[in-house]
């Protein structure tokens, strides 16, 4: 059974860091593109940073040289690294991996920017 379960997400104050991490189970992520979406209230769930599975990135426009996406294949994980956190970034965060035209993800986590 694929399940991808969130971690590290919680209430931070602009200028924090978070690091989000997404431990997949029944898949090894290695092998497939892995992303982060998000949705913030009101808003469209939108990609918010991809991997391939030959280690392409890509990044939303909105946080490029904040975040930063990765694998880590031993402990079959993606991680995304969230720095210089912004109160535009509250959202749910989910992980998530296309195969074949079928999308798998997590639960969300909610990652709330405020002071």
């Amino acid at each position: 059974q694929v399940r991808f379960v969130e971690s590290g997400g919680g209430l931070v104050q602009p200028g924090g860091s978070l690091r989000l991490s997404c431990a997949a189970s029944g898949i090894s992520v290695r092998l497939y593109n892995t992303a982060w979406y998000r949705q913030a209230p009101g808003k469209q769930r939108e990609l918010v940073a991809v991997i391939s599975s030959s280690g392409n990135i890509n990044y939303v426009d909105s946080v490029k040289g904040r975040f930063t996406i990765s694998r880590d294949n031993a402990k079959n994980t993606v991680d995304l690294q969230m720095n210089s956190l912004k109160p535009e970034d509250t959202a749910i965060y989910y992980c998530n991996v296309r195969l074949g035209g079928l999308d798998f993800w997590g639960k969300g986590i909610l990652v709330t920017v405020s002071s």
